[in-house]
């Protein structure tokens, strides 16, 4: 079985608001704190190492 492709994260600023994105096309939602958008990145990571739905908690809902 291969591996999995590797996930690569990044915030991006546009205005007033910072989005965590990653490589495998998860985005994260607008955040105003760049603390807040770096959480969002480590818990997608953290979701895709377990196995889970990347940036999710299992409802199908982003994690927030």
């Amino acid at each position: 079985m291969p591996d999995p492709a590797p996930h690569a994260t990044s915030t991006t600023e546009r205005g007033a608001f910072c989005t965590a994105r990653c490589s495998c096309g998860w985005r994260g939602p607008a955040r105003r704190a760049r603390s807040q958008a770096r959480t969002d990145a480590e818990r997608h990571l953290a979701a895709a190492e377990a196995g889970s739905e990347a940036g999710e908690d299992g409802t199908g809902r982003p994690l927030e």
